[in-house]
């Protein structure tokens, strides 16, 4: 097994990783190896990668023989997002693999990614979902400007189907937030669901090749 650091945007991805990790090589990772730059609160998305703290990170590991994996959102453009973030390469000096969310081509993030690999039996919660945005978007209110309604965001969503599935007792709903959710439940989740199949060949050769 390779030394390896992997830098993500924030809490929900890094938990997301710890899990996946251990799923695929049936080990916890080594402590510090998933990361994020900052703390999870700080704004910038991408530019997260040109922090200080993630530079340094890098670099150390690279002169420690280790390798180097950016695991960062598509959003709306990949191939812009794509060429922004190599451009850290020589405008700071460091060497990383990329990856882009969800699926190393299309346009997305996390939360795209993760209602994919959602267990199938749960299907019908995000039905509901689906049929409750639709709904929202035709409703106009006339006091409000503009008239229509903002859909909740994707990261709602997520939230709203563990929700449904965990029990209402305190420790239930510690569940839900990002850096305590099980992805390894394997009730809620399927990590290995086909549509994994292109990041599980990225971190497999990257890791162990």
């Amino acid at each position: 097994m390779k030394r390896f650091l992997i830098i993500v945007e924030g809490d929900a991805d890094k938990r997301f990783f710890e899990n996946y990790y251990h799923h695929l090589f049936n080990g916890k990772a080594p402590k510090g190896s998933i990361t994020h730059p900052g703390k999870d609160d700080d704004t910038g998305g991408y530019q997260k990668l040109r922090r200080e703290d993630a530079i340094n990170l890098m670099k150390e590991n690279t002169y420690l023989g280790g390798v180097n994996l950016v695991i960062f959102d598509a959003d709306e453009n990949p191939e812009a997002r794509r060429k922004e973030l190599l451009a850290v390469k020589d405008e700071f000096g460091v060497e990383f693999e990329l990856f882009l969310l969800p699926n190393n081509k299309d346009a997305g993030e996390l939360e795209d990614m993760l209602e994919q690999i959602i267990n199938p039996n749960n299907q019908p919660v995000m039905d509901c979902w689906q049929t409750y945005e639709g709904e929202l978007e035709k409703v106009r209110i006339p006091t409000k400007t503009p008239p229509t309604l903002t859909v909740p965001a994707k990261k709602t969503k997520i939230y709203a189907y563990l929700e449904t599935l965990l029990g209402k007792s305190r420790s239930q709903k510690k569940l839900i937030k990002d850096a305590n959710r099980n992805y390894e439940n394997t009730q809620h989740w399927n990590l290995d669901a086909e549509y994994l199949d292109t990041l599980k060949e990225f971190l497999e050769n990257k890791i162990s090749g």
